[in-house]
């Protein structure tokens, strides 16, 4: 465990946001090709939707939100996902028509397998293999 010099309030990443050019289109490529839950769907504003998805018994959402001035879709994420098998993951994502890099990079300990996959609106999320 990293070791820290000062105390904060901050205990976990909660929500990490995602542009997306369409919620709906969004929701149905995490469900069905990811497997994801929708844990949240709520109607605010003037005809704006707050939409959160998760891995199965993960704390972290994702919130796919409609573009604004500081996000735009078909951008890096800065999300990874962990899975135990890459291998797996890959041909399964790519057997759901996901776009998935070719092949898995191996680059040797102590960097673990991974490979790369985007979306419908072309933002690019990693997965890596871990425990």
């Amino acid at each position: 465990m990293a070791d820290t010099k000062t105390s904060t309030h901050i205990s976990a990443i909660g929500t990490v946001m995602v542009a997306v050019s369409d919620q709906d289109r969004a929701i149905e490529f995490f469900r069905e090709k990811l497997g994801f839950e929708k844990r949240t769907d709520i109607p605010y504003g003037n005809g704006d939707r707050w939409v959160d998805v998760a891995a199965p018994g993960a704390a972290t959402t994702i919130a796919l939100t409609p573009p604004g001035p500081q996000s735009e879709p078909g951008a890096w994420t800065g999300i990874a996902f962990t899975t135990g098998d890459i291998d797996a993951a890959r041909e399964d994502l790519s057997s759901r028509g996901v776009d998935v890099d070719d092949e898995v990079m191996r680059m040797g300990d102590p960097v673990p397998p991974m490979f790369w996959f985007r979306d419908p609106d072309a933002n690019s999320y990693l997965i890596v293999e871990g425990s």
